[in-house]
């Protein structure tokens, strides 16, 4: 009985290798009309968006380079580089036209160029043109609970594909890091392409933090504190980064804003005969005619802060309010939370009565990109309550750079917590009389 049991398997499994062989040509065959079909598609797209740009350079005359910047509206170091990189090439290339895709809605073209003005000190020589994107969501990294990166760059080739079908350039320039939009509009609509990156999407540096544990903004605690899924979440951060190489390979010129992004995208898009160090601009001209106060009250300044668990404060500078100030949008990865715990715990040494805690106060500068900044500045808020610095911490949004400036040139620190900072404009406080960062990178 037994022996027919064995038998029967054995025809079963005979059968089914019959079957799987029999299906294998069928498929090869069936690979083959798709791939073809893909071919064809994508040739006939190509060259209908070709037909469109042609359209475009007799109607208008002129080249024409377009820049994906969806947050343009926005007041980090990033949009300050867009805006500082437009102005230069305006004025150089007279005859080229300039576009921007931005995903910004609610505003108009002059608004956005008001709010470079105003926040940036940056006017523009010549008009550029918005192409306002209606599908942003798809970017956004609250649309994506899990697998964020993976989501959020899917997503940016369809705002990609939403941006080139609006207008169709001759040079493509990704000034934000959407590398995954670069094939797009290099194979689909022929167009050169080029990059600008500021951070790197993903790094070997994010590999070690989840192979050795550690929880961070993007490694929350119940995967750090799991083996298994650390072990699959570094097996998806190498896939992802094998995935976003090729994607960045595609550029035909590769910009990064420091030696340390560098380093990063050398060993991940592999082109270094493509691929330059371009600073991103460090415009101090209004801060030339800053006074600078003598080394010996520079010192006395630091060390009523910093030193001593004294009660009374002591020191003997003449300033009766020492402020620190820290400069960057919020967002996760800048870490204000450590900075509002850092200032509660200096608030915790120093006692009170002249030159103590009444004479501090910390002011977090920054810009809003949306409504997901817009909550986490909620919960910022609400855990300087919980610690009971309410009262000594200002909160300054979407800051004109006049205030700004006046902000800087009143503080005694300069404080910047983010971790593996690739550049750090925002460290560089004219007023300040000494600069504190968690670690700094150039």
């Amino acid at each position: 009985m037994a022996g027919h049991d064995h038998h029967h398997l054995s025809m079963c499994f005979c059968d089914l290798i019959r079957l799987l062989w029999s299906l294998v040509l069928p498929c090869v065959y069936l690979s083959l009309v798709l791939t073809l079909l893909l071919v064809l598609v994508v040739f006939g797209v190509r060259t209908w968006l070709q037909g469109r740009r042609k359209a475009r350079r007799v109607r208008d005359g002129c080249p024409t380079v377009a820049f994906f910047h969806p947050y343009c509206h926005a007041g980090g170091g990033g949009e300050r580089v867009l805006w500082c990189a437009l102005r230069a090439l305006q004025t150089r290339y007279p005859g080229v036209s300039f576009v921007v895709y931005t995903g910004d809605q609610g505003v108009s073209g002059e608004q956005i160029l008001d709010g470079a003005a105003r926040r940036f000190n940056i006017t523009l020589p010549r008009p550029v043109t918005f192409v306002f994107l209606r599908h942003r969501l798809l970017v956004e990294a609250a649309s994506y609970p899990h697998f964020t990166l993976l989501g959020q760059s899917m997503g940016s080739m369809f705002l990609g594909w939403e941006a080139l079908t609006a207008f169709v350039p001759d040079l493509y320039v990704d000034s934000m890091g959407y590398a995954f939009t670069l094939p797009v509009f290099r194979y689909l609509g022929a167009c050169k392409v080029a990059s600008y990156v500021h951070y790197p999407t993903v790094s070997t540096d994010m590999l070690s933090v989840v192979r050795e544990r550690n929880p961070r903004f993007n490694n929350a605690d119940f995967i750090s504190g799991n083996p298994v899924l650390s072990a699959v979440k570094v097996v998806y951060y190498c896939c992802f980064a094998l995935l976003y190489g090729l994607a960045g390979s595609c550029s035909d010129v590769i910009m990064v804003n420091s030696t340390w992004t560098l380093g990063h995208i050398l060993a991940l898009w592999r082109s270094p005969g493509r691929t330059c160090v371009v600073y991103p601009p460090c415009d101090v001209r209004a801060f030339l005619d800053v006074p600078l106060d003598e080394d010996e009250e520079e010192e006395d300044g630091w060390e009523e802060l910093g030193g001593g668990e004294e009660e009374g404060g002591g020191g003997g500078g003449d300033r009766k309010c020492h402020s620190i100030v820290s400069v960057g949008q919020f967002r996760p990865e800048k870490d204000h939370r450590l900075q509002i715990r850092a200032f509660r715990k200096l608030l915790d040494r120093k006692g009170a009565g002249p030159g103590g805690r009444e004479a501090l106060r910390l002011v977090l500068i920054g810009g809003c990109r949306n409504q997901e900044d817009e909550e986490r500045v909620v919960l910022l808020r609400g855990l300087c309550q919980e610690l009971g610095v309410a009262e000594r911490v200002s909160f300054r949004l979407n800051l004109p750079f006049t205030e700004m400036r006046r902000e800087l040139l009143d503080a005694t620190i300069g404080l910047h917590t983010m971790w593996n900072e690739h550049f750090g404009i925002v460290e560089i406080s004219p007023g300040a009389k000494n600069t504190a960062s968690s670690q700094r990178r150039r």
